[in-house]
């Protein structure tokens, strides 16, 4: 099919298709329109985030059927082919023939491309060597000065995956601060997400930076776009004092806190009324595994987001109002609210 039809039919599955290149719309259409439509009339919904124990144990059945079925004799040479030169070509014969990208990806409700990286991660015998010596990290400088963001290369040199380099590097590169944030950090975290998403807005609508904003300098940015993915790593690079992944967790609860402010001044009925309804969908969805939900669904379904407030929020909850609740599973502690803290709130509604 055509790109606009790719992305149309792609878009029900994918919120933000629009934000992905050509290229992977390209692949997806290929991999993934079917599945996700054969998911989709059996009432199973799209999934993104962390894997559950489920799904990775159906990622590791589908490997072993492949291996079995090929004669194939590890998932390395799978999915690090290049590894084994003198065996490359029938490895990739075989691959092609009995279809490995089906093949790996059945019975997961996620984008092949996710399903595959986590693939990789969990069959790359360089990915579990547990944390860097000093020796290591001036390894990892020295490499990365001569091959820059090159990690195949370098993870090659080093004998450690790709995704383990590039995220240590990312946290060694410059001085990391762990402590408590700064005023200045802040801000120039708040500075960063705000060029960040100006050069967006620009390339989606095309317009001038002088209309995208309000008299006063702010910019008119919706709501769930701030919760979109964004460019840690640039981020990261512009805050210079702490790496992605500390930069992507501040910003999240940037938004949470300011997102439960605007909460707080709206009518205790509303308040409620979001408490009532996060209860009874998570208790709707008889998930057993908190990694399970998915929380952007849930925002916009019960119309608040970030997704971070309403995890927030329900962390409130267990630790307010279910003893022992470290203790209990994740259905355990939906359970007891329904029983012992629903009632409460509907009779106070």
């Amino acid at each position: 099919i055509d790109l606009d039809t790719a992305k149309k039919e792609l878009e029900e599955f994918i919120p933000h298709v629009r934000n992905i290149s050509d290229s992977s719309i390209r692949k997806m259409a290929g991999r993934d329109l079917a599945r996700f439509k054969e998911f989709k009339k059996q009432g199973i919904a799209i999934k993104f985030g962390r894997f559950t124990k489920k799904e990775n144990e159906q990622l590791q059945k589908n490997i072993k059927e492949f291996l079995s079925i090929t004669g194939i004799d590890s998932a390395e040479k799978l999915f690090f082919t290049w590894r084994y030169p003198e065996e490359k070509e029938t490895i990739s014969s075989l691959k092609v023939e009995h279809q490995f990208c089906a093949k790996i990806s059945e019975g997961i409700p996620r984008p092949w491309r996710l399903i595959y990286y986590r693939a990789r991660k969990i069959f790359d015998p360089n990915n579990y060597k547990g944390r860097y010596t000093k020796e290591e990290k001036e390894k990892l400088k020295k490499y990365h000065a001569l091959h820059g963001n090159n990690w195949k290369k370098i993870s090659e040199l080093m004998s450690r995956s790709n995704l383990s380099v590039a995220m240590k590097f990312s946290e060694i590169k410059s001085p990391i601060n762990y402590g408590p944030w700064s005023r200045e950090e802040i801000q120039k975290l708040k500075l960063a997400v705000k060029e960040v998403m100006k050069r967006r807005l620009e390339m989606e609508d095309g317009s001038s930076p002088s209309s995208l904003g309000e008299p006063n300098g702010d910019l008119l940015v919706k709501r769930e776009q701030l919760c979109q993915q964004l460019p840690w790593t640039e981020i990261e690079t512009k805050v210079g004092s702490r790496y992605w992944r500390q930069c992507k967790q501040k910003w999240h609860s940037i938004l949470a806190k300011k997102m439960s402010r605007g909460q707080q001044s709206e009518r205790k009925t509303e308040i409620l009324e979001n408490k009532i309804a996060l209860i009874k969908r998570l208790y709707e969805m008889k998930v057993e595994d908190i990694n399970e939900v998915n929380w952007e669904e849930l925002s916009d379904a019960i119309g608040v987001g970030p997704n971070g407030v309403l995890q927030a929020q329900f962390y409130r909850l267990k630790v307010s109002c279910v003893p022992l609740w470290q203790r209990k599973t994740f259905s355990e502690i939906v359970d007891f609210i329904v029983e012992h803290k629903l009632p409460e709130f509907e009779s106070e509604l």
